[in-house]
């Protein structure tokens, strides 16, 4: 029987870690509070190493957690038995999958193990949940596709596939999107995007890709080795969270981008005149140089975007691009 299908997850006063060979447990990270309702996609965040990946294996159960709870509709983890947290929680980690003869078919089919009898025989209505989610995660077509053949971006959506056609209200999924291209990036965030607000389901992921979750998610837990924030991407803002994440201090995050970014040291001062998109790209391209835009201050140069051209004007001569690479090439 299907458990219920809301997913309020409550981590509180979460202390995570592993047991080390001579058996002293090491705590990862400590004291963790978070929530995520249903229907809600949320992103995990923190430097590598932190330990983003143990505290999602202990949310899944496949580690055991140190110290305080992890609590799904209010009932804790470890009062759930093996079977019942498969039918609440799916997960899909970074592991490369490569078996043998294995189709996506039976990748996918792996998700129903939880619902099918001792011997795991497929019934026609578990085939027809796996064909679903083969279709959800536009797979159509790649049912016999050996999983060795098909392309990283398509292992990922088969991996999710698997989680999708195990129908748990929470997919739990370790860095989604990692090793894949941008254009797989986005689909990947979209595809969970429909998971979440149109399925209801409740999506937690760990993710490098800041400046997409930024962009997408409903909800930031970030982990620090000192503190720990929950909220949506603006109250992180604005709060001054994410210029916590990096030690380095040559990487900031625009508050008024939305998006982190290489510290630089100005090495002249330009007054850019234009206007629409080609003024907002070449004020990019100029930054990116390391020249620093005035407005009120006298520059050392000016740069006037044309329609479709670009005019470089020094002290002593002007000089006239076809595009801003010409110009670039020549300031360096």
């Amino acid at each position: 029987m299907k458990l219920e299908t809301r997913s309020n997850i409550e981590l509180i006063n979460l202390t995570v870690g592993y047991e080390q060979p001579d058996g002293v447990p090491l705590e990862i990270l400590k004291g963790m509070n978070f929530t995520a309702e249903s229907g809600e996609m949320v992103a995990l965040i923190g430097s590598n190493g932190i330990g983003k990946s143990t505290l999602l294996r202990s949310m899944v159960g496949f580690l055991k957690y140190f110290s305080g709870n992890i609590k799904f509709n209010g009932k804790e983890l470890n009062e759930f038995g093996a079977k019942e947290v498969a039918q609440i929680m799916s997960f899909v980690s970074t592991d490369n999958v490569r078996v043998a003869n294995m189709t996506v078919f039976d990748l996918v089919a792996y998700g129903r193990f939880p619902y099918t009898n001792w011997i795991g025989k497929l019934t026609n209505n578990d085939k027809n949940i796996v064909e679903e989610a083969i279709e959800k995660v536009g797979l159509s077509g790649f049912e016999n596709r050996l999983i060795t053949q098909i392309s990283d971006g398509e292992r990922q959506r088969a991996m999710i596939a698997r989680a999708v056609s195990q129908d748990t209200s929470v997919i739990i999924l370790d860095e989604p999107t990692a090793f894949l291209d941008v254009s797989n990036k986005y689909e990947i965030f979209h595809l969970l995007q429909i998971l979440s607000r149109e399925k209801g389901k409740t999506i937690v992921l760990s993710t490098h890709d800041l400046n997409i979750a930024l962009r997408e998610v409903d909800k930031l837990w970030i982990v620090t080795e000192n503190n720990n924030f929950q909220g949506a991407p603006e109250d992180a803002v604005l709060n001054g969270w994410l210029n916590q994440l990096f030690k380095n201090k040559h990487v900031g995050f625009d508050l008024q981008e939305g998006e982190y970014f290489f510290k630089k040291e100005f090495k002249a001062k330009v007054k850019v005149v234009g206007e629409g998109l080609a003024l907002t790209w070449t004020l990019r391209a100029l930054n990116r140089m390391g020249y620093q835009i005035v407005i009120q201050a006298e520059p050392d140069f000016y740069v006037f975007v044309n329609e479709n051209s670009w005019e470089l004007k020094l002290k002593k001569s002007t000089q006239v691009f076809n595009s801003i690479y010409q110009l670039l090439a020549f300031l360096r």
